[in-house]
């Protein structure tokens, strides 16, 4: 009896549909990181899948795809996720959100971190995303009103600052109008400046030294993220005081950083998969902004340039580099 009962039991195992793996793609225009663990954005996103019951290799496959800062492999990376069939795609970044959305009008797609994505023409609206694609929304007006703020506190008659942006990325254009509205208040003039790859940074400080530049706001970009240490050099070369939204330019040897915590984005864009995975429809889940702000202060740098952080801006810091 016990042996038919063992082969009922093994009969019926066989006969029960294996549990499915599910398969996530993540499209990013940065480099791959040397350990997904020391990156903060990527160890975010991968902590919050965890924490939702989904460990790569066991349940999920996550399929990682680099453009190494070259945006014109974008797309074929987009497109090769898509003969992946894979269930959702993650990406973050416009230039990388663009890339997926031409790519498919099917797969779930669900962004980390976006420019205005009513705007950029990714959703309809933040409440009613209608199509394929949902997540997390930076909130650029009030980010650019404090980078304005912030070097205006730290340099007193401020009258001209530059604006660093992307040509390549939609999203400049609503953080330029930020940034024109928010310095028009305080009579301040915004140069902008422009500059797709490495090379073209050289080109823009150069064409920033002419203009005698002493305030600098870099438009959130990964390849900019990416040249933070580059960035950070040439500000320091000129004497310019920068401000980035993530911290990365600010550790590089910028002087703040200030914008929404991308990392929070990313773990919170792991609760957007689940819901996908589990039937939600990307059109019916409202896009987020994001909720968590932290202000990085170089104040190494700002000894170095010779420029004195007020005690109220030292006093707001979250993290203070020395």
């Amino acid at each position: 009896m016990a042996g038919c009962a063992a082969l009922v039991l093994a009969r019926a195992a066989r006969s029960q549909p294996a549990k499915k793996i599910w398969r996530v793609g993540i499209l990013s225009l940065r480099s791959r990181p040397a350990s997904f663990d020391s990156d903060r954005n990527f160890s975010a996103f991968r902590g919050g899948l965890r924490e939702l019951g989904y460990v790569d290799g066991r349940n999920v496959t996550l399929e990682w795809r680099f453009a190494d800062g070259q945006s014109g492999r974008l797309a074929a990376l987009a497109e090769e996720l898509v003969r992946l069939n894979v269930d959702v795609i993650v990406t973050a970044g416009n230039q990388s959100i663009e890339a997926a959305r031409k790519a498919t009008a099917t797969i779930p797609i669900v962004i980390a971190t976006s420019i205005d994505p009513v705007g950029s023409g990714f959703v309809a609206s933040l409440a009613r995303p209608g199509g394929n694609i949902t997540g997390l929304s930076n909130l650029t007006s009030e980010t650019s009103a404090k980078h304005v703020e912030l070097l205006a506190a730290v340099l007193p008659g401020l009258s001209r600052l530059a604006l660093l942006v992307n040509p390549t990325n939609s999203g400049h254009a609503e953080i330029r109008d930020s940034v024109r509205a928010a310095a028009a208040s305080r009579s301040i003039e915004v140069l902008v400046f422009e500059a797709r790859a490495e090379q073209e940074l050289d080109d823009a400080f150069a064409a920033m030294a002419k203009r005698r530049i002493s305030a600098l706001i870099v438009a959130v970009d990964s390849v900019f993220t990416r040249r933070c240490a580059r960035i950070a050099e040439l500000a320091a070369q000129q004497r310019i005081a920068s401000v980035y939204a993530p911290p990365a330019l600010a550790e590089a040897g910028g002087l703040f950083g200030y914008g929404g915590d991308f990392s929070e984005n990313f773990h919170r864009a792991a609760a957007y998969v689940d819901k996908i995975l589990k039937g939600a429809r990307p059109a019916d889940l409202p896009v987020e902004q994001a909720t968590k702000f932290d202000l990085t202060v170089n104040l190494k740098t700002a000894r170095a340039i010779g420029i004195t952080i007020p005690p109220s801006i030292m006093a707001a810091a979250d993290r203070i580099i020395e």
